[in-house]
């Protein structure tokens, strides 16, 4: 191993490497290119910091000046790349290494001027990365080693395309090196593909998954879910912890009713921006918040040194994503408990889950409250505070408590105070009880009366809390609310009615003057007989009218076959004797289509010809011309030339007779502006004003 990187193993406290650490060093694939499979939690990131380390120093010890980067890393989330540039940064420091991050969410011209400045290795993620290589703001001609951090969740992501275009960019003789938890089809093919013989390293094997990890399934009341949630930060008191659900929504909601109960929480979803993400995380590392809620956007590569507890609040989708959240905890030899929210209806869903990832599971119901209680007296008896000695500048008020107060008051107050800083735990249901089902027996109980009722909007939903406030009382105390119409009947436990009784005071009087009363004995609530109804008179004798029609089975006999329908009006006969028109009416002519007999002729009279003949010497009819080529040219030469030009060219206006007609009188009507024709919307406006008059020329 390079000396400069043993330096600083040995300065982060590392005595022995993990075997996916001592897998990935071994000589004999210090050049090759690797496909390795590890679970989470087995130090990978130093794994291929270590490995890349002689393709990028070589013989030397400390990197030259930084220029063109040497190693390209690729991690599917912004936070596991600003965790894999931290891990790094301290690896290659002591090398004098220049490591620098493009991820998506941070300024792109910080990050060029970073890449023009140089630096030996560059940490992205696949889109950002894409970006600046289609701008040109990275040379990738002196890469000599790629590694692919979680690869299969970067094809879960959809990242596939950007793989390919900058394993396509990068030079031919570099290194490429795929880690990932699980090696499916996808990423088989992937490494055929884009590296060259490499060799297969897997360290999970036969091994348990997780044996640091302790899996506890919570089978819990739907109801109850975020209670259970509740009970369980409070009983490990874990120094940080991470809460998963499935949706935006599910972490708003959550991190709002964790707030409301005095739990320090930071949420982390994709709807955050990098600054608000990178804040939360670094919340969590220096001890301001001790919850995270989170997505599954938080799931890979999240490293936090103090995370001992995750609790799944809604079940993952699949065994891989219940593996990679739990992996949260339990790194690097430390312990951790990873417990999962299950309501009855997805206990099957949790087994096939475990099954799946191959987990050893232990099924129990959440811790109670008297449970959460007693943790919490045995963490505070092994308190290291009670043997510490009494720092110099608080001895003199320790004197003065201990001479003012007895020891039962100053246990009482120290007891008190650190209730007051922790959330009270929660009563949880029996997880087979369903909302809908029927109740427990109430057992022996004390019915009381309330001068509220039905008239005076009085409701169980009003009542229930106005006796639970004034007397103390938890809705476990109360029986059955019966509301009459000028009162109210109240049941309350026999075991809690002397003291409601006490609490209400002696007036015996709730909210809003409510009169409370005492009753010796069990009200009567029957309400006795239904008055009886008045007699109804016979029903009437109605039958349906039966049809004219006879019945027939549609199925054994066919339908009667109906008479042939005629028409109401006959036809009229037809007649033998000609069509003679009617007469037209008096004073109207008959209309032209009617063809009427001539009156016969007077008698003398001589019939007209047809045709008078044409009388001596008149002139003979025209015979229609028939206009040929030699007709047309022979009639063109017979017409008399014009005088002045040919009648095409010469457009001079004639009068009568062709003599020159004279223009200057219509010139003079034109150019006189009373003359023209001006249109009636455009009256009375003087010529050449308005928007829509017609401009004048320039002289």
């Amino acid at each position: 191993m390079i000396q400069t990187l043993s330096d600083a193993l040995a300065k982060q406290g590392y005595e022995t490497l993990t075997p996916v650490q001592e897998a990935v060093t071994d000589p004999a694939l210090e050049q090759a290119d690797l496909l390795v499979s590890a679970q989470t939690g087995s130090g990978k990131t130093v794994g291929f910091g270590l490995a890349i380390a002689p393709t990028l120093l070589g013989e030397a010890t400390h990197f030259g000046p930084a220029s063109a980067p040497l190693a390209l890393i690729i991690a599917p989330t912004r936070e596991l790349a600003m965790q894999v540039n931290r891990e790094l940064t301290w690896l290659y420091g002591m090398a004098g290494a220049v490591v620098t991050s493009c991820v998506g969410g941070m300024d792109t011209r910080t990050e060029r001027r970073a890449l023009d400045r140089g630096a030996h290795v560059v940490v992205a993620t696949p889109g950002r990365l894409c970006d600046h290589i289609k701008r040109n703001n990275i040379d990738l001609s002196s890469i000599r080693a790629v590694v692919l951090d979680e690869a299969d969740e970067m094809l879960d992501l959809g990242f596939r395309e950007e793989l390919e275009f900058i394993l396509s960019e990068a030079p031919e003789d570099r290194r490429t090196l795929m880690f990932s938890a699980t090696v499916p089809a996808a990423i088989a093919k992937l490494a055929k593909s884009y590296q060259r013989d490499a060799q297969r390293v897997a360290t999970a094997g036969d091994t348990r998954q997780h044996s640091d990890i302790e899996y506890r399934a919570m089978v819990t009341n739907p109801r109850d879910i975020d209670n259970a949630i509740i009970n369980v930060l409070r009983f490990y008191e874990a120094k940080n912890a991470i809460v998963f659900c499935n949706t935006r929504a599910a972490v708003a909601r959550m991190t709002s009713r964790l707030t409301n109960r005095n739990f320090s929480v930071v949420a982390l979803s994709g709807e955050l921006t990098q600054s608000e993400r990178t804040n939360a995380l670094q919340s969590l590392r220096d001890g301001r918040a001790r919850v995270c809620v989170a997505t599954d956007v938080a799931a890979r590569g999240i490293d936090l040194p103090n995370l001992e507890l995750v609790i799944h609040a809604d079940l993952p989708s699949n065994s891989d994503t219940l593996l990679h959240r739990s992996g949260r905890t339990g790194r690097a030899g430390r312990k951790g408990v990873s417990a999962l929210i299950v309501p009855p209806k997805l206990r099957s869903k949790a087994n096939r889950l475990i099954g799946g990832a191959k987990l050893k599971v232990e099924w129990a119901e959440p811790p109670s409250a008297a449970e959460v209680l007693a943790a919490d007296e045995t963490r505070l008896l092994a308190d290291p505070s009670w043997t510490d000695p009494v720092p110099e500048d608080a001895q003199d008020i320790v004197a003065r408590l201990t001479a003012e107060f007895t020891p039962e008051q100053l246990a009482a107050a120290f007891v008190n105070l650190m209730r007051a800083r922790q959330s009270a735990p929660e009563e949880l249901s029996e997880p087979g009880v369903r909302d809908e089902g029927p109740r427990k027996a109430f057992g022996p109980s004390v019915w009381f009366s309330i001068s509220q009722g039905r008239q005076d909007g009085a409701e169980p939903r009003t009542l229930l809390p106005m006796v639970c406030n004034k007397g103390n009382l938890t809705k476990d105390d109360i029986g059955a609310i019966r509301i009459q119409p000028s009162h109210s009947f109240v049941e309350v436990l026999a075991a809690s009615a002397d003291a409601f009784v006490a609490a209400v005071g002696p007036d015996m009087v709730l909210e809003a003057g409510a009169k409370l009363t005492r009753l010796d004995a069990p009200p009567n609530l029957d309400r006795g007989p239904k008055p009886d109804r008045k007699p109804r008179g016979p029903k009437p004798d109605f039958k349906k009218p039966q049809r004219d029609k006879p019945r027939y089975d549609p199925i054994d006999a066919a339908p009667p076959a109906e008479a042939p329908r005629t028409r109401e009006k006959p036809r009229a006969e037809v007649s033998d004797k000609p069509y003679k028109p009617s007469a037209a009416p008096k004073g109207k002519k008959p209309p032209k289509s009617h063809k009427t007999e001539r009156s016969p002729m007077k008698p003398g009279a001589k019939p007209k010809p047809k045709s008078s003949p044409a009388p001596e010497g008149a002139r003979p009819p025209r015979a229609k011309a028939v206009w040929t080529k030699e007709n047309r040219e022979a009639a063109k030469a017979e017409r008399p030339a014009r005088e002045g030009g040919d009648k095409r060219t010469d457009r001079t206006p004639t009068g009568k007779g062709g003599a020159p007609r004279d223009q200057s009188a219509s010139k003079k009507r034109a150019a006189d502006p009373s003359k023209r024709f001006v249109p009636p919307n455009k009256r009375g406006k003087a010529p050449g004003k308005g928007p829509n008059a017609t401009p004048r020329r320039k002289p």
